[in-house]
């Protein structure tokens, strides 16, 4: 059993660190689109505002539109099927693939969890979550950001962020700012995100990085552990930072994040302690703040507009 706040992680299971590839995925043009399919599922819209990211906008129509690393698309669910406007095939081969883990058997990930009576019971409900691969940086700042805060606001200031420290795109498109952008910006600058007390831990990862201080790619060879201890040696991030980063930007599945909210339900539903299967998977915290979110009639609102 794994004790809450702090699971241990670090495990090599189906439902942990190891990744597992999906066969069969079919990447197919058609006139203005890219279809992808035979990929094993997914339910788009929850995947995109579960908390894992924060650049993503529902359109009409069943549309999404958001940023993969310097690619701007808009993205359709059709049954199992994703379709894609914007990217080239191989910008969908090589990033969007990538970024939204649809090349990991996601059947093998959750067979595990399948068993438990109230994870297995929020896979019915709520079927494929995917884990998303961002952008280190932009991984980092966003949860710098997301510190006691709710999804919709740390959605306004990354797009402002966005908006006016990153490079344009095209069609109101922006790319996540550079880390030196950030670094360099004036107080007043930094100021017109209206972050509060997060700027100057903004501006610190940023100068860190941007001086090669921190170097984000070299920190993928370390074990989780080390990888840990390595980001919180940043200011303002903490272990719920760190371990938010490590999940959502460096395939750590066995990481399972942990704030007040999934502390609350952890000892709630597993008053004994949690399982191992459970405590060593993202992918079951995820489903958990999902349900939870659901319980509390939130769940409606994390699409919301940010403000």
């Amino acid at each position: 059993m794994c004790k809450i706040p702090f699971p241990p992680g670090g495990s090599e299971t189906p439902s942990g660190g190891r990744k597992i590839r999906v066969t069969g995925m079919k990447i197919t043009k058609k006139h203005d689109r890219v279809e992808v399919s035979d990929f094993g599922g997914i339910n788009l819209r929850l995947s995109l505002f579960c908390g894992q990211a924060f650049r993503w906008t529902e359109k009409s129509d069943g549309l999404f539109s958001g940023v993969v690393g310097n690619v701007p698309l808009s993205v359709r669910q059709e049954g199992d099927a994703l379709i894609f406007y914007g990217p080239t095939v191989r910008q969908v081969g090589e990033a969007v693939v990538p970024y939204f883990d649809l090349d990991t058997d996601y059947g093998a990930l959750l067979a595990p969890l399948r068993s438990d009576a109230f994870v297995g019971s929020a896979i019915e409900k709520y079927g494929i979550l995917r884990i998303f691969n961002q952008p280190h940086f932009e991984a980092l700042v966003s949860f710098i950001v997301s510190q006691c805060n709710n999804i919709p606001r740390i959605r306004s200031i990354v797009g402002r962020m966005c908006s006016l420290f990153g490079e344009p795109l095209g069609d109101g498109n922006f790319s996540f700012p550079a880390p030196g952008s950030l670094a360099s910006a004036a107080p007043e600058e930094l100021g017109a995100l209206r972050s509060g007390y997060r700027e100057s831990y903004i501006r610190s990862a940023a100068s860190a990085v941007a001086s090669g201080r921190t170097d984000l790619v070299s920190l993928e060879s370390l074990g989780t552990a080390e990888l840990r201890k390595e980001l919180a040696e940043l200011e303002g991030v903490g272990r719920k930072v760190a371990d938010c980063v490590m999940l959502f930007s460096y395939e750590r599945r066995e990481v399972f994040p942990v704030d007040r909210h999934i502390k609350n339900v952890c000892a709630e539903i597993y008053p004994g302690g949690v399982p191992d299967e459970i405590g060593n998977s993202g992918l079951a915290q995820q489903y958990l703040f999902l349900a939870r979110a659901s319980d509390a009639g939130s769940l409606k609102n994390l699409a919301e507009k940010p403000g």
